[in-house]
């Protein structure tokens, strides 16, 4: 039960602190609001708390920050939802801005390169653990496991589209919860609370956060028209927005192979800086498709300057990526209690998660061959397209560097800003010294 309703001054100034240190991705965010809001100061019961966190898993995009909009709605309606999903982003933003901009005045360095290797080192074994952690969650039956497999091997020897994978489990869920829910183990749903005040009317939050999400749309085609690259920007991350469950790991490797191989926004390699790079920054780690967005710009960017455009880019990727967030919650914010007791939905979210899985190790496969080889080849034979490494092209350096991330990670169970800070100093050292012979 809720006992206090803070002041808005107040809510906005402690949804600033949680903005500005809530580092170690979804999981340490998702705690920090927790003992802050529940524990600390009882702004928001344990049970609606939970139930919310599970609502928002039913959504696409990052279900921590959507989390926050949820408690500042329910707190003080639309504006303070807009004003606790915002202060949640912004400084992770801001950050990462300043980040893609010094990556691309320092790309090229020697220091800055051998700097990298050892972040992407690090990033391998983040995503090794974030795999893990969602397996041990998630895969409870042989039903999910075999939904994992499955979807590992439609992606990695397929070459299945990302969307078609998820979704299908998704829907997958829905026909097995309604014939055989025992194959999902589904929990029964807590009992409804009474809501801490009337469900207020947002269907004019939810136009105007409408007109918001197409706003660029209309001004990139007015101004530079329907084939420039801001305009390419917006629509795919528009869409990307609207597939995002399972967090930022799940979509990594369709976004890697999207910027790289269909829109030459990326060279090879840079989205594992760029996930280094989210890694250090406050705020979701779905931030890690501004700096995509960022470098697509910076590198095709008539008729502005490489880094106005680069700007414009980032600004467009986040627009486009969090806006949306924030409609989902005003749009079925009121609903929650019935949301909650829809088993088919939560049987479609259990099967889809169980995907994420098998997703998330194709993410971790792919970073792996090409953090530690230098070169890969795609092999096609019939049906099946997978990735084959150069053996005579690894990188003895980076698999040392890789090794010290797991050991670091796994048993001396570092932290995230840790991991990167020790890989990135050895890897330092590392490019100090003679080039190691193959």
């Amino acid at each position: 039960m809720q006992d206090t309703v803070p002041s808005f001054r107040d809510m906005f100034r402690v949804f600033a602190r949680i903005g500005l240190i809530s580092f170690g991705g979804p999981a340490g965010q998702i705690a920090l609001m927790h003992r802050e809001l529940v524990d600390e100061r009882q702004w928001v019961g344990e049970d609606q708390f939970l139930r919310a966190l599970n609502f928002c898993h039913l959504l696409p995009g990052p279900e921590a920050q959507q989390l926050a909009v949820w408690i500042g709605w329910r707190l003080h309606g639309v504006r303070g939802g807009l004003a606790a999903g915002t202060l949640f982003v912004l400084p992770g933003a801001l950050v990462m801005l300043g980040l893609s901009i010094l990556y691309v005045h320092a790309a090229g360095l020697a220091w800055f390169n051998a700097l990298f290797v050892g972040i992407k080192a690090a990033v391998l074994a983040l995503i090794a653990q974030a795999l893990i952690r969602i397996g041990r969650r998630a895969l409870n039956t042989r039903f999910k496991l075999a939904l994992a497999i499955l979807s590992f091997i439609g992606l990695f020897a397929f070459d299945l589209p990302f969307p078609l994978v998820v979704l299908g489990a998704g829907a997958a869920g829905m026909i097995v919860a309604a014939w055989r829910p025992e194959l999902l183990r589904l929990k029964d749903a807590p009992p409804a609370t009474a809501p801490a005040h009337q469900a207020r009317p947002v269907v004019g939050a939810v136009a105007a956060l409408g007109i918001a999400w197409a706003l660029p749309f209309l001004l990139i085609a007015v101004f530079l028209g329907r084939d420039h690259v801001l305009m390419d920007i917006a629509s795919f991350f528009t869409q990307l927005a609207v597939v995002t469950f399972g967090g930022a790991y799940a979509v990594l490797a369709y976004l890697a192979q999207e910027a790289v191989q269909s829109w030459h926004w990326l060279r090879p390699g840079e989205m594992a800086d760029g996930l280094g790079l989210a890694e250090t920054t406050p705020g979701p780690l779905i931030m890690v498709t501004q700096f995509v967005g960022f470098l697509g710009a910076y590198r095709s960017p008539a008729p502005f300057s490489p880094m106005t455009a680069g700007i414009l880019g980032a600004v467009v990727t986040t627009w486009v990526t969090f806006v949306p967030c924030f409609l989902w919650i005003f749009a079925f914010a009121p609903w929650i209690d019935r949301l909650e007791h829809a088993q088919r939905l939560h049987g479609g979210l259990a099967a889809l998660t169980a995907a994420v899985v098998g997703v998330i190790a194709n993410v971790a496969l792919w970073f792996a061959l090409h953090v530690l080889f230098e070169r890969t080849d795609v092999r096609q034979e019939g049906v099946l397209r997978f990735i084959v490494p150069d053996l005579s092209t690894l990188d003895v350096p980076a698999l040392g560097l890789s090794v010290l991330a797991f050991l670091l990670i796994f048993p001396a169970r570092r932290s995230v800003i840790q991991t990167l800070a020790v890989c990135g100093a050895a890897a330092l050292v590392v490019g100090l010294l003679p080039p190691m012979g193959r």
